[in-house]
């Protein structure tokens, strides 16, 4: 390990949840993973402590000008009992790049990975084993030098929490209603779009409440300049299977680079799916439903892996997808992911990392 962790053991361990009960994001672990950073020193005093409130002055760069990243990733407890976490490097690559466009020094991917599973060894215990539960891991990192002015913060704190969590949407695999934003925008070529920062999520809150109160799940992103291209749905990267091809949108700087989105077009590869990054806009999708072969629609990300599309509403046009009914490719998919993930499946890929390798 290239740096030393001290750590400080929480004198009051808080009473586990009940597995069956998760829900998202709502628990938290014993201990997280703080280091800080300072001009001229670089990443120092790596440390776990008891999980508790982080000292913010009033003043801190993060609160003015929302210079702070963040991560997601799970590790999950295979039937043998062991721990795992799926692909944590391309987390640790996509930190790196998503520092670079935010001016945040980088931080070194391997003890990246180090610091997340010396925090996982130290709350194991959290991780649950029930079916469809998994300890979600959250790295992020936020300036926090106190000043008014726009400019890159000197300082930095880079920590790690821990949530044991259920499924993602309340009613898991249930495929979700989307609705297709052609008013607001997420991103645009040469902004933030590909980066993985509080920012993107916070402009489109907006655009969330309203799909709410219309009654649907989340919203499917159009491109920023022409309303047209098909981008991705909220907090997940989407794929569309249109007479039996998969198209989802490229990487061009506007969408994030999921890591269940690269894992997802891997194994259609090895699968013989054919499989399309390219432009495809929302008049291909309506065509499509309207020829009868718009075949299937999922969302793919960290939090809920697959989540299939039963329903989309374009302006006042409501499409109806595979009769409302989880697809057979959705299915699948979801069913090699979690696999690999909780070790019932084989990883011919090394997507895993054991806890103790």
């Amino acid at each position: 390990m290239k740096y030393e962790i001290r750590v400080e053991k929480t004198p009051n361990p808080k009473a586990k949840p009940d597995p069956s009960t998760l829900e998202f994001g709502n628990v938290f672990t014993d201990h997280m993973f703080l280091m800080d950073y300072k001009e001229g020193v670089g990443w120092y005093d790596a440390r776990i402590v008891p999980y508790g409130p982080i000292p913010l002055d009033p003043a801190a760069c993060v609160l003015h000008y929302a210079q702070e990243m963040f991560e997601g990733l799970k590790t999950y407890k295979t039937k043998d009992g062991q721990v795992q976490l799926f692909r944590p490097d391309m987390n640790a690559a996509r930190t790196n790049k998503t520092n670079e466009r935010l001016c945040i020094p980088l931080i070194d991917e391997e003890f990246y990975v180090d610091a997340i599973k010396a925090l996982v060894e130290f709350d194991k215990d959290w991780v649950p084993e029930l079916e469809g539960t998994s300890l979600y891991i959250r790295p992020f990192i936020f300036g926090n030098e106190p000043f008014l002015g726009v400019r890159p913060s000197h300082t930095y704190i880079f920590c790690i929490i821990l949530s044991p969590v259920g499924s993602y949407y309340k009613g898991g695999m249930a495929p979700t209603k989307i609705f297709v934003e052609d008013e607001y925008v997420r991103s645009v070529r040469g902004g933030t779009g590909f980066a993985k920062i509080g920012g993107n999520y916070a402009t489109g809150l907006a655009s969330q409440e309203k799909a709410h109160q219309l009654g649907f799940t989340q919203v499917l992103w159009l491109d920023g300049k022409e309303h047209k291209y098909i981008e991705e749905i909220g907090t997940s990267n989407a794929f569309f299977v249109m007479d039996g091809v998969v198209y989802t949108a490229p990487l061009e700087g506007t969408i994030l680079p999921g890591i269940t989105r690269d894992s997802v077009i891997q194994l259609l590869k090895d699968w013989n799916v054919p499989v399309k990054e390219e432009r495809f806009t929302i008049d291909d999708v309506v065509a499509a439903h309207e020829a009868g072969k718009l075949d299937e629609v999922f969302a793919s990300g960290t939090a809920a892996v697959i989540s299939p599309v039963g329903e989309l509403r374009y302006v006042d046009k409501d499409m109806i997808i595979n009769d409302g009914k989880i697809g057979a490719l959705s299915q699948k998919l979801y069913d090699a992911i979690t696999g690999i993930q909780s070790g019932t499946e084989p990883d011919a890929h090394g997507w895993t990392v054991k806890l103790k390798d």
